[in-house]
């Protein structure tokens, strides 16, 4: 195991031909966090917080970080399934799944399957999802814009639009390449969505918090409300001073957020609290 500044430990899992890379840390009710498209970061402040709080694990999709990708996985769907089997073969139960903007779309596609070891969900600015018609445009291609661009339409923070990669070293540009790449197999074609989910989103039958920033432009708020619509008795909290990513801009926030969520579940028979 590796050991990294927010206390927690990273681990190597295999499952279905994949060797997952899953990080761990903090104590308390579980919260397994899907990442979004540029993958997981263990330093960002936001994880901390959440460890300070609760048990996260924090998966890197396969494709992802240090996760193999084998052939058997190339879809959201394949992915959603690959969870499944991770959260049972874990022993996972009672557990919150968090999951932002691709995390978020993950998250749902396993909670119109099963939501049997799931005591909440939690969809932070999620994509995935049709709403409108064919000519409708309702989700900002990333993929149209090169990778270096990208900030500007994720950030509300000027300050965080301006990001350089010069000073990365090689690993972590490779890593950031890698994550870049699976992100485009997975949400290249249909872009950032699965046609048929909205018309199954009905079938999450677990409390639903959408958080969403209110400066997102790659998914406005009004995207997300049609989210919340579409999920019995889902609510939504807007973070101000936030784009796609709350999580990073306003960590603190984002983490109050979750928990005031959180404790509002009760448990289903277990905390999976070690």
């Amino acid at each position: 195991m590796q050991t990294n500044a927010t206390s927690g430990q990273s681990r190597q899992v295999p499952l279905s031909g994949v060797d997952l890379e899953v990080w761990e840390g903090g104590k308390g009710r579980t919260v397994l966090f899907l990442h979004p498209g540029d993958g997981f970061d263990a330093s960002a402040p936001y994880v901390s917080a959440l460890a300070s709080r609760f048990r996260v694990i924090a998966p890197s999709h396969p494709g992802f970080g240090r996760s193999s990708l084998p052939p058997s996985i190339s879809s959201v769907d394949d992915l959603s399934y690959f969870y499944l089997d991770f959260i049972e073969t874990q022993g996972l139960e009672d557990i919150v799944v968090l999951g932002v903007s691709l995390g978020g779309w993950i998250a749902a596609e396993i909670g119109v399957k099963s939501t049997a070891r799931i005591a909440g969900l939690c969809l932070v600015d999620t994509v995935g999802a049709k709403f409108a018609g064919p000519m409708t445009r309702e989700i900002f291609d990333l993929f149209s814009v090169p990778q270096y661009e990208q900030a500007r339409h994720l950030y509300h923070d000027p300050k965080l639009q301006q990001q350089t990669y010069a000073h990365l070293d090689d690993e972590t540009a490779t890593r950031m390449a890698r994550n870049h790449e699976s992100f485009a197999l997975f949400g290249w074609s249909p872009t950032l969505h699965n046609q048929k989910l909205a018309d199954r989103l009905h079938r999450i039958k677990v409390p639903t918090r959408l958080i969403w920033g209110a400066e997102d432009r790659v998914v406005p708020p009004s995207y997300g409300r049609h989210w919340e619509g579409a999920i019995p008795g889902a609510s939504m909290e807007v973070i101000d001073q936030a784009g796609h990513y709350p999580h990073i801009e306003q960590p603190e926030r984002f983490v109050a957020s979750v928990a005031r969520f959180v404790d509002t579940l009760p448990a289903r028979g277990g905390r999976n609290t070690p």
